[in-house]
């Protein structure tokens, strides 16, 4: 079968640093000039080169759902931005049959002065529809994306969330022939993530081809036959998705022990918002160089807030060994609202409860946000590994039954004698 989609040995290249670019227009070399000689006597002036993307080459066949993976600076996005033709590669090619439609960030192909309904027609045009056939797909696009009382709003007054909601639904509505998605779910809620990965399975369903970027490996699992992994540019592994997930949760930024933590959150990007200073597990006051089970288990997450912050959320996930979360738990669980937060350091702590744990390996995985805008920390997050001991009130009569599950929580049991027997 024809693919529909074939990359062969694309390359993407930037310039960094003081080069000129090669498409400079006037003001720039204008600009230039009155530069260079402070650039002469500042020692600087040298360009530096980096490959986004190197020699990367696949082929997708239509019908397909192919998942786009790897950490943070893996050319995951510049290969979309290639594939969708908002930009070009600096060597190799990339070739596209049919109609795409893209989703790489949120707002893409809006435009701001336009409102939602004006938006529509606009992004059914670009598509190559006709009206009579945008008409048709109107009603569904905008019941979809809920925003039905601001539809004949300029979208430069909606709220992220908002833009997202339309901005997905028109790309999963006016029936590309190929749908590309990058990891924008990220901002929406719960409950809509599920609603977009539901739609972006029917629309693969009906013989759709769909490139889908996410830090979710559930959601990969659970859309894609097929995964591609990239790390450093390059395509390391290209296969079923159950496997390539798998490598990929090998590459997860993680210490490799709880003491190897700090080394882990000092090398972090940077966040104009907040920055992550320190993760600290004990039990009974004294660092948990190992964990057991039958003491609690105290996370203290230190940070720095550096501007005024609506919406920031600190939260961990606890994971089993495949990355499978257990459970994730917020520090404003009990919060009335949506949490506003002054400049300054603070400390997040939480209490896993004495005897939840089993004697089994976890990983601990922090993370930061802002709520429906943007993630603060790598998407995958800080990943601590948990070795948990097994103590406490298992009853000693039975120690051969070692079995507990993924979670052992001591559940309180009652027993007496039963009046009401037959």
């Amino acid at each position: 079968m024809k693919p529909i989609i074939r990359v062969e040995g694309l390359g993407k290249q930037y310039r960094i640093g003081a080069g000129r670019p090669s498409y400079a227009t006037l003001r720039d070399a204008l600009a230039g000039a009155a530069r260079a000689p402070w650039r002469v006597l500042a020692g600087g002036g040298e360009e530096e080169t980096v490959w986004a993307l190197r020699d990367v080459s696949f082929d997708v066949r239509p019908g397909e759902t192919v998942g786009i993976i790897g950490r943070n600076g893996a050319g995951k996005s510049t290969l979309l931005k290639i594939l969708s033709r908002i930009t070009e590669p600096t060597e190799g090619r990339a070739e596209l049959w049919g109609r795409v439609a893209s989703m790489l960030e949120v707002g893409t192909g809006f435009h701001p002065e336009l409102t939602g309904r004006e938006n529509v027609y606009l992004n059914g045009a670009i598509l190559g529809m006709t009206r009579r056939e945008i008409d048709k797909r109107f009603d569904e696009i905008v019941a979809f994306s809920e925003v039905e009382r601001f539809i004949n709003t300029p979208v430069k007054r909606y709220s992220s969330g908002m833009y997202l909601r339309l901005a997905f639904a028109v790309a999963a509505h006016l029936e590309p022939e190929i749908l590309i998605v990058d990891e924008v779910l990220a901002v929406g809620d719960a409950a809509f993530q599920k609603k977009c990965l539901g739609k972006m399975g029917d629309v693969a369903g009906r013989g759709r081809t769909v490139l889908f970027v996410s830090h979710n490996m559930q959601a990969i699992r659970q859309l894609c036959s097929r995964a591609v992994l990239l790390r450093g540019g390059t395509v390391t592994a290209d296969g079923p998705a159950s496997e390539v997930t798998e490598l990929y949760l090998r590459d997860v930024p993680r210490a490799s022990s709880i003491a190897d933590v700090g080394s882990v959150v000092r090398k972090l990007p940077p966040d104009p918002s907040f920055r992550l200073k320190e993760i600290e597990l004990t039990q009974d006051g004294e660092a948990a160089e190992r964990v057991l089970s039958g003491r609690p288990l105290e996370i203290a997450i230190r940070y720095e807030v550096l501007e005024l912050t609506k919406g920031l959320r600190v939260y961990f996930d606890l994971c089993d060994s495949e990355g499978t979360v257990l459970f994730r738990s917020f520090h404003d669980e009990r919060a009335d609202g949506v949490t506003v937060m002054e400049p300054g350091e603070y400390a997040s702590r939480a209490v896993i409860a004495a005897d939840t744990l089993a004697p089994v390996f976890y990983e601990l995985r922090v993370h930061a946000g802002i709520y429906n805008e943007r993630m603060c920390t790598p998407a995958e997050g800080v990943a601590i590994p948990l070795a948990v001991e097994a103590t406490g009130r298992t009853n000693s009569a039975y120690l051969a039954d070692s079995f507990r599950g993924k979670l052992a929580p001591a559940i309180p049991w009652s027993v007496e004698r039963d009046s009401h027997g037959g």
